[in-house]
């Protein structure tokens, strides 16, 4: 039996914040990849903006 390794490495490990590379909290949407503390930070640069 033989094990592809894309198939033997996955999950959260493999997917970091494009800032400080934390796996932790991590906004996907919109392609982002970009943790949640980091985004309050660039939100505003990046064309968010805050409601409520």
């Amino acid at each position: 039996m033989k094990v592809r390794v894309e198939e033997k490495f996955r999950g959260k490990g493999l997917r970091k914040c494009r800032i400080c590379g934390t796996s932790r909290g991590l906004i996907r949407e919109h392609n982002l990849h970009i943790c949640r503390r980091c985004f309050r930070e660039v939100a505003a640069e990046l064309g968010f903006k805050k409601y409520g």
